[in-house]
């Protein structure tokens, strides 16, 4: 049976033009190609990566965080409370006015008490502003080196200057050692990111996240396997360009440095815009798309490859929704740039401190309905959270 589907799935007519096949990648007279099996690497790799981050994490980015006056934040615990744990795990993280007056009979707590303890209690489901400085100086590191890398590797080679270069010989594209490594690198960080996706910051973007980890690792792989070395290199290099920047941006957003963070996003964003949105399309698809076929007749592997190509194109007008919107908020009042993907943490201020103080010696007696999920206080303050 598993040898059926292997049969299926590496039939030449699926990976290659008509009247190509698996024997021209085979290496002769000194001349090396890309071929699967060479993709097993790519899992001590990826296990590196994942070890190799939480050192760094551990101290470089700490070392980082201390330098730019990041600390540990100490955040208040909810008490244990079985029936508000159920109802927070099971049914919703934000009750109802209906949901609080019911909770507050089965637990005998007064309605502020039962919703600063739902408030501590997301608290402590969101990541610490340490946690997300040390994910984003960790992706900011290999970005940049990927970069680096990824131009070393491209720029004597004619193809990063006419596009339709990328094409010239194809199938039987040699294999060089800098495209070797800057596939292996690229595809086993993007597996690591896949691996670790459960403990990384969640964001509102986790679903397209998803899609675009999955979509870029079959992306690489199968240019690698039909070698499309050289388009894969340039699309690599595409992306890698502009990613090192919003990484530094969220660092110093992190840090509070707020022009330094609005200067690098102003930068980031441009950037982002013309390769996602202007080059990737109308340079790097149209030669993927529409050029290959005067050199051959289209095959499934040439429809896969653009297909994959087209769901990148989709994730990328996606988030330039999201930058804009996040230009369009900052750029006229000045303001600092947040990101709209991460919940913001609810705090607990002074006032609520002594309150709860008051609380615990019996001093203050139940209040009033809830507006809005806030409880309303008889001197006509509400707290902003």
């Amino acid at each position: 049976m598993l040898e059926w589907l292997s049969n299926i799935f590496w039939q030449e007519r699926l990976w290659f033009p008509e009247g190509l096949g698996w024997a021209d990648l085979e290496d002769r007279d000194g001349r090396v190609y890309a071929k699967a099996r060479d993709l097993w690497v790519v899992l001590p790799i990826t296990l590196s990566f994942l070890v190799v981050r939480q050192m760094f994490e551990r101290t470089v980015a700490t070392y980082l965080a201390s330098l730019l006056g990041i600390k540990e934040t100490v955040r208040r615990r909810a008490v244990h409370n079985p029936t508000l744990e159920s109802y927070y795990s099971h049914t919703s993280k934000y009750p109802t006015q209906s949901s609080v007056e019911k909770l507050c009979k089965q637990t005998g707590c007064s309605e502020r008490q039962l919703q600063r303890w739902f408030r501590r209690r997301r608290n402590q489901d969101r990541p610490n502003l340490m946690k997300k400085f040390r994910e984003a100086s960790w992706r900011f590191m290999f970005y940049l080196l990927a970069f680096i890398c990824g131009l070393i590797a491209l720029i004597d080679k004619p193809w990063l200057y006419d596009l339709e270069e990328m094409w010239k010989g194809f199938p039987t594209l040699t294999l060089l050692p800098s495209q070797y490594w800057y596939y292996m690198l690229e595809l086993s960080f993007y597996s690591s990111l896949l691996f670790s996706v459960a403990t990384d910051v969640k964001r509102k973007d986790f679903k397209e996240q998803i899609i675009h980890h999955v979509a870029t690792i079959t992306l690489i792989s199968f240019s690698w396997c039909m070698n499309y070395i050289r388009a894969g290199t340039l699309i690599m290099f595409l992306h890698d360009s502009s990613d090192y920047l919003l990484e530094s941006a969220k660092m110093f957003n992190y840090a509070g440095w707020r022009k330094t963070c609005n200067y690098i996003f102003i930068v980031f964003a441009a950037f982002f815009i013309i390769t996602r949105l202007v080059i990737f399309p109308f340079r790097i698809m149209y030669c993927t798309w529409v050029y290959p076929v005067t050199i051959y007749p289209p095959f499934f592997g040439y429809y896969f490859f653009n297909s994959l190509m087209l769901v990148l194109q989709c994730l990328h007008i996606f988030w330039a929704v999201l930058i804009i919107r996040m230009a369009l908020r900052f750029l006229p009042r000045n303001e600092i740039v947040e990101d709209e993907r991460s919940d913001r943490e609810e705090t607990d201020d002074s006032d609520e401190e002594e309150e709860e103080e008051q609380e615990r010696n019996g001093e203050i007696k139940k209040n009033g309905p809830i507006q809005n999920g806030y409880v309303r206080h008889n001197n006509n303050h509400h707290k902003t959270e």
